[in-house]
């Protein structure tokens, strides 16, 4: 049974490889012809053409078998060409060589039947050993298929125990970097730390000295700050003795200004007395100017037909303006 699949699946493939060498319908259903019949030792049949290729019409793979059968039956006479022999004899001398040929073909499928029936037992006691052995096959395949569940399993654990392992390498390796890292930080620390003394050291020193220097000029700033104070509170005790006999001297100045700004007051209504006074005179004086002033108004109208003013009129009139001139200075000169 399983040949016949075999021998099935062979054709097919065979098949599919003469449709990509031929495309033409008809010389692949001649090409199928031949290998069903040389090949596979099978007599091809219309229906069993068209089942295998599946082109055309059904009329196609019957003409293409009958162009076959036709053209194997002319390939199978045996024609004798002589020019000694005579036409007849020619033809049953071929007819005879076509009988020997049909003979021989007929005895040699004979033996290929035979030779097939052989094969056939051969083969099933073969499948009976392949059973055996598939049975056996199929045992090995089910404990090599466990051993490879196992040993996929195992991969499977391996992987991850390498995966686990890496990871870990990497984080040592991170680790020891780090660490690494960090020992140098802390050795340039201390190295930084060691400087850093180093220079403290110095400094400490620098400011003990100069706590010193300036202890000692603290010191010394004490007793001239000392010296400075008696200084000052000798100035101070002058400063308020200097200042007591100023205020003394401030109150008698006081006593004395307030005396004169009295005297200047009293002086100061006196003469805004005497000024009220003046101006007083000043009026009057002004009002005896008026009357002058129209006096003489008066006197010159009345002198106009005589064009000569006695002398004497004219120098009493003179002495009175200048006079009145000089009184009206003098109350404007006053305070």
């Amino acid at each position: 049974m399983s040949d016949v699949y075999s021998d099935e699946a062979r054709l097919a493939a065979d098949i599919e490889r003469l449709k990509v060498e031929f495309p033409k319908t008809r010389e692949l259903y001649r090409e199928v012809c031949a290998l069903l019949f040389f090949r596979f030792g099978v007599a091809p049949t219309a229906n069993r053409l068209y089942n295998l290729v599946r082109r055309g019409t059904m009329s196609t793979p019957a003409s293409v078998l009958s162009e076959f059968w036709a053209e194997l039956r002319a390939k199978s006479r045996v024609r004798i060409e002589h020019p000694d022999l005579p036409k007849d004899l020619s033809e049953a001398a071929g007819e005879l060589i076509g009988t020997l040929w049909t003979r021989a073909t007929t005895s040699a499928h004979a033996e290929l039947t035979s030779l097939r029936d052989e094969v056939e037992a051969q083969r099933a006691d073969a499948e009976q050993k392949v059973i055996a052995a598939r049975e056996e096959l199929g045992r090995t395949e089910t404990a090599l298929e466990q051993r490879t569940a196992a040993l996929l399993t195992a991969q499977v654990e391996i992987r991850e125990l390498e995966r686990q392992q890496a990871e870990e390498a990497a984080t040592r390796k991170a680790l020891d970097a780090e660490i690494k890292r960090l020992g140098d930080e802390a050795a340039a620390r201390d190295r930084e730390l060691e400087k850093i003394r180093s220079t403290f050291s110095r400094d400490l020193e620098k400011l003990r000295e100069t706590a010193n220097r300036a202890e000692e000029r603290l010191r010394a700033s004490e007793k001239r700050a000392l010296l400075e104070i008696d200084r000052e509170r000798s100035a101070v005790a002058k400063a308020r003795k200097e200042l007591t006999e100023a205020a003394k001297r401030a109150e008698k100045r006081e006593a004395e200004h307030r005396r004169t700004v009295e005297a200047l007051q009293a002086q100061q209504g006196d003469t805004l007395y005497q000024n009220g006074v003046l101006q007083g005179k000043v009026a009057a004086l002004e009002a005896a100017h008026q009357s002058l002033q129209e006096q003489l108004t008066s006197l010159r109208t009345d002198a106009r037909p005589s064009t000569r003013v006695p002398a004497s009129e004219a120098r009493s009139g003179r002495a009175a303006r200048k006079a009145a001139a000089g009184k009206t200075a003098r109350v404007k000169g006053r305070p």
